[in-house]
């Protein structure tokens, strides 16, 4: 299916891409040192922080992904969010404090000064691999609604989009990341108002009432409360929503260096919490976005395109077919927004992590200001390359929803362990610390790879749903950590 564009939707699309660069070359002017480059001189104000961790949190993945979840099965995906309330209240009232007072910049400074040299590099390694899959994922969502309306095919709008994200983050810094942050979370919030009430005009219309095919499919349940780990089960989304969220407040360089921008600890907590009471009424309204599209499409209401078989092309298929001219231009910038407000802080916070984690603290410690600058803008471009090349892979995948899901489990399972371990203040050997990262790493790898294996080799088949394999490897790992610092304790005992 092949959508087209008014004039006034391409200038729309023209201006907007216009003044994302502009404000790049704005804010050059601000970016001179590392810092600035970093977290913005520690000036921003919390409520466009807030705005920042919540666009950060809702890209592309959930304007497009989650209504086709919601479409393709119901809404599960609000327990997550549901989560966010004992975590935030936990980040705020633990973490928030410390790294505040230790002005922290890169948050894995903290498991160096907690468990040793070795827990920083290998949680800094994981975040920044684990930043070109989130890009990729977010860049593949975005282009996939936006090739449907140009002549261009897929691979040329991943490369056009992340090109042009590239260009205005390594200008501007983190100012330009938030500023820019601010104002595609506007957009984007009006685009999802709009967005659910045409739909509700279209599915609760006399006589058809349509929205009723959307409560016969049981289309609105949270899903079983079978006691089960090996299928999408409240308790699956529960374990995850907890894990999941913990990782990225409390140890996601990607949200902290934000609520680390602004000038205190108050407003640093006011930042997440703002953040995470716009981030939960955002994603029931994308999930009613996608049940109303299942009772559009269902039943007595329309049919979809031919080639339209994944329930992450129904809203993009929507948009093309029944959004009016002038406002379809409005709607793919706010979907472009969404995931140009998360891979530019993905970009920056990634050549963060290079900068302090890797260059400054193992290769050049006495680094200039100058060649500080230099190296964040180089890592934000090679970064942003390696992100934008693995978003073409992406094309072939079933579920995208599901891969960043798995994507999510992969490389944060162990990451958040190490924080766990960290704030209890367990102690560790260098060979212990790297043994128990290990134990995860194995047991991340078993729970993602060995499915579906033949008949020889069932006995040794993971059957647990893919996304709580991160919380399978963090449980791991905190075990065989709390082993040796039991057996550590007895020794000095003994000793």
């Amino acid at each position: 299916m092949q959508g087209s564009l008014g004039t006034i939707d391409i200038a729309i699309l023209f201006v907007y891409s216009c003044v994302l660069i502009g404000m790049g070359i704005y804010y050059k002017r601000k970016c001179r040192t590392a810092e600035q480059f970093m977290v913005a001189d520690r000036s921003i104000p919390a409520w466009a922080a807030g705005l920042a961790v919540m666009s950060a949190y809702t890209s592309s993945i959930s304007y497009i992904a989650t209504p086709g979840k919601a479409f393709d099965s119901n809404w599960h995906p609000i327990i997550f969010s549901l989560c966010i309330f004992p975590v935030a209240w936990l980040v705020c009232k633990y973490a928030v404090p410390y790294y505040r007072k230790r002005q922290l910049i890169s948050v894995y400074t903290f498991l160096e000064e907690r468990l040793g040299s070795w827990g920083r590099v290998y949680a800094a390694l994981a975040f920044v691999l684990y930043m070109i899959g989130r890009v990729a994922v977010i860049l593949y969502l975005a282009s996939l609604l936006l090739s449907t309306f140009v002549p261009w095919n897929i691979c040329m709008v991943i490369i056009a989009i992340g090109l042009i994200t590239i260009v205005y983050t390594l200008l501007g810094g983190m100012e330009a990341v938030i500023w820019t942050d601010v104002m595609q979370s506007i957009i984007m919030i009006a685009g999802v108002i709009f967005c659910a009430v045409s739909l509700s005009k279209k599915v609760f219309a006399q006589p058809e009432y349509l929205i009723q095919s959307a409560f016969d499919a049981n289309k609105f349940s949270f899903g079983s409360w079978d006691l089960s780990l090996s299928s999408r089960t409240i308790w699956v989304m529960l374990i995850y929503g907890i894990t999941e969220n913990l990782r990225g407040l409390l140890a996601d360089q990607n949200y902290v260096q934000k609520y680390c921008s602004v000038p205190t600890e108050r407003e640093a907590k006011r930042s997440i919490w703002i953040a995470m009471l716009i981030y939960i009424p955002l994603t029931a309204m994308f999930l009613y976005i996608g049940t109303t599209l299942f009772a559009l499409y269902s039943g007595a209401g329309k049919t979809l395109g031919e080639g339209i078989i994944k329930g992450d092309q129904v809203f993009p298929y929507f948009i093309a077919t029944e959004i009016p001219a002038g406002l379809k231009g409005l709607i793919i910038a706010a979907i472009i927004a969404a995931a140009m407000s998360t891979v530019d802080s993905a970009l920056n916070c990634s050549a963060t992590v290079l900068l302090l984690d890797f260059h400054k603290r193992y290769f050049n410690p006495n680094i200039s200001e100058r060649a500080s600058v230099l190296f964040l803008r180089l890592a934000t471009v090679v970064w942003g390359l390696l992100g934008t090349g693995a978003a073409l892979l992406m094309i072939r995948a079933k579920s995208i929803l599901d891969v960043w899901w798995q994507i999510s489990g992969i490389f944060g399972g162990a990451l958040l362990g190490l924080f766990l371990l960290a704030f209890l203040q367990v102690r560790l050997r260098m060979w212990q610390g790297i043994a128990s990262i290990g134990v995860s790493i194995v047991v991340i790898s078993w729970g993602t790879f060995a499915r579906d294996l033949p008949a020889s080799w069932r006995w040794a088949q993971c059957n647990l749903d893919a996304i709580i394999v991160g919380a399978v490897g963090t449980a791991a790992l905190m075990v065989v950590a709390f082993l040796f610092s039991l057996t550590n304790r007895y020794q000095n005992i003994r000793a």
